[in-house]
């Protein structure tokens, strides 16, 4: 008897189990998947940033423009933790394979706020956006009852259709490269992505779920033949960089708190998609109340945080919920891996450097597909609810209506105000989102079963 108490319990070494603790060799591979989705898009914003206010009063010198990368790295890291490790007693934390980063989203927002106010202007509105998300995470439970699979489901097709853009102008060579459209970028990103999809569809095991890694590894190959990698970032960047507190100036102004607690909101609800598109296409289910409300709570309070050690503002990054869906590795102790790599960038910028060599022509063959599975995880929310003439409608108009907007002239939209253009037409998600919501909340509802009987009622 004593015998079997002694009896050591087996380790769950899963990829596909949430609690599972597989092996570094079965790991690692996957975790560096993640890493790469997402460095590019984490480092992004602060460059954007960066030059943008480059030839105005508030230009930032070269260290604030470096330690704004690297901060970004940091915050995304404490994020993503907070998601795989939560704070039970605060209720902070989804528990769910969740990676956080700095987000494209607010790039318009962030950039008009600069301009006008300084760099201190975004981390005090960023604060207020931090406190109005905590607010909407504890009241996740009334209005989750608004977000159902057809609605969630609109939100992350929306995002999976708005990323395809991204990934296309990365295998094109990327925004801002002179030589973009060039025939080598295009031969380099086809090689990944072909390498992607033979992986994938041919590959087994280990060799089937590092589709992604090996497309990207066979592309960076290339792309060193083709002579297409720079160096320069991984050269002129520093070995090390430790967090500081308020490293910029906070302070506050009316107008940019208001925007940014919209954008905050926004992107409080369209994380809603995210965390339904990694619970659907990882494990096959909706996402609990108290995953939603531990989630959002969280991301309201790593952006107040971040707000003073410099990171610009972070949110769940849809690229890396495409992977979850893509391999349906689900271990937390896999994508914690990932976070440790991206807290060793936050310190050390040349791992950050050596990273971003890698041609932005590779990681879009790569993530292209990414894109299409969260593309299709959407779809599947929105037909496992019954496509009735009401919800046909509701997806139709979001989606036209969402992804319409950013495709018309500038001048169509020159009549709104400037905060009302950078919220509703900066991004299709966010008018696709709110479209969803408010049309499911107003329109009557009525099933197939309920509209069958109304029209035999007007044959008769």
């Amino acid at each position: 008897m004593m015998d079997e108490l002694k009896k050591e319990v087996p380790v769950n070494k899963s990829l596909f189990d949430v609690d599972g603790k597989p092996e570094l060799k079965r790991a690692f591979p996957i975790a560096l998947q993640h890493l790469l989705a997402m460095i590019v898009g984490n480092t992004l914003p602060a460059i954007v940033l960066t030059n943008t206010l480059a030839n105005t009063p508030h230009a930032l010198s070269p260290e604030q423009s470096v330690y704004l990368i690297q901060a970004g790295m940091f915050v995304a890291a404490l994020a993503t933790f907070l998601q795989l490790y939560p704070i039970y007693k605060l209720g902070l934390g989804s528990r769910l394979p969740m990676i956080m980063g700095v987000s494209f989203a607010y790039i318009p927002v962030i950039v008009s706020v600069a301009v006008k106010y300084g760099i201190g202007a975004v981390f005090g509105a960023q604060i207020v956006g931090g406190i109005v998300a905590f607010i909407v995470g504890m009241n996740i439970r009334w209005l989750y009852k608004y977000f159902p699979p057809m609605v969630s489901g609109t939100v992350v097709l929306t995002i999976g259709l708005s990323l395809y853009s991204v990934a296309l102008n990365y295998m094109a060579g990327g925004k801002g490269n002179p030589d973009q459209g060039h025939l080598v970028y295009w031969a380099v990103s086809l090689i990944t992505l072909a390498v992607v999809i033979i992986c994938n569809m041919y590959g087994k095991g280990l060799i089937k779920l590092s589709a992604i890694l090996i497309g990207i590894s066979v592309g960076y190959v290339a792309s060193l033949f083709l002579g297409i990698v720079d160096f320069s970032k991984l050269q002129e960047a520093s070995w090390l960089t430790i967090p500081s507190f308020m490293p910029f100036k906070i302070n506050f102004h009316l107008d940019a708190c208001i925007t940014m607690a919209v954008m905050f909101v926004v992107n409080s609800i369209q994380a809603v998609g995210d965390f339904s598109s990694t619970t659907a296409g990882g494990m096959d289910r909706q996402p609990s109340e108290k995953e939603l409300e531990g989630g959002i709570k969280a991301y309201g309070v790593v952006n107040m945080i971040s707000s003073f050690i410099g990171g610009l503002p972070t949110a769940s990054y849809s690229q890396n919920v495409g992977i979850v869906s893509l391999t349906k590795v689900v271990s937390r102790h896999v994508l914690k891996i990932t976070a440790i790599m991206i807290l060793v960038a936050g310190f050390i910028p040349k791992f950050g450097g050596l990273m971003l060599s890698v041609p932005q022509a590779v990681i879009g063959g790569a993530t292209v597909t990414v894109f299409a599975q969260i593309t299709m995880s959407g779809m599947r929310l929105i037909t496992s609810d019954e496509m009735s003439t009401r919800n046909v409608t509701i997806i139709g108009l979001a989606i036209a209506l969402g992804m319409g907007i950013t495709q018309v002239h500038p001048d169509a939209l020159a009549q709104f105000p400037d905060w009302f253009r950078m919220v509703f037409t900066s991004s299709p998600v966010v008018l696709a989102t709110l479209i969803a919501f408010f049309l499911n909340i107003i329109l009557p509802k009525k099933s197939i079963e309920e509209e069958a009987r109304e029209r035999e009622q007007m044959d008769k």
